[in-house]
């Protein structure tokens, strides 16, 4: 495995270049350089930049923390998506400029399901049942 590579055998450079403009569209956010009313009193996170093998489209995951919903803050980037691009473009040296694409980050509400269902009383249960059964077995030792 070389340096610049994943173990799969992926190059490093689009998790690189996503994380940059993570960073660079964070740093927007929170000097409140983007356009928007929706935008003026809300928190909004950008938990994951993915980009394409070929850094031309960045797909970016939000997640908004304060009462709007998420499409309304996506409505409000990607019509701010030019500007946006300008500004990466700035700040970062690319070939090209990625197009952005902005998506809800669901990965909140799945973390959020998947603890209450090990919180459920039936893996519970589960739980305590193998509990029992390997204190059976190290006693039998």
């Amino acid at each position: 495995m070389r340096r610049n590579q994943t173990p799969e055998g992926h190059s490093i450079r689009p998790l690189r270049v996503g994380e940059q403009i993570r960073h660079v569209l964070a740093e927007m956010l929170m000097r409140g350089e983007i356009h928007g009313d929706t935008l003026d009193n809300l928190f909004v996170s950008i938990s994951e930049v993915r980009m394409t093998p070929d850094l031309r489209i960045a797909t970016v995951f939000i997640k908004s923390l304060g009462g709007a919903s998420d499409d309304t803050v996506i409505g409000v980037l990607s019509k701010n998506a030019s500007f946006l691009q300008a500004a990466i473009a700035k700040k970062i040296r690319l070939k090209y400029v990625p197009k952005l694409r902005f998506l809800a980050d669901e990965s909140f509400e799945q973390g959020s399901r998947i603890d209450s269902l090990l919180r459920s009383p039936h893996v519970q249960r589960d739980l305590q049942e193998n509990d029992d059964q390997e204190d059976d077995s190290e006693d039998s030792l």
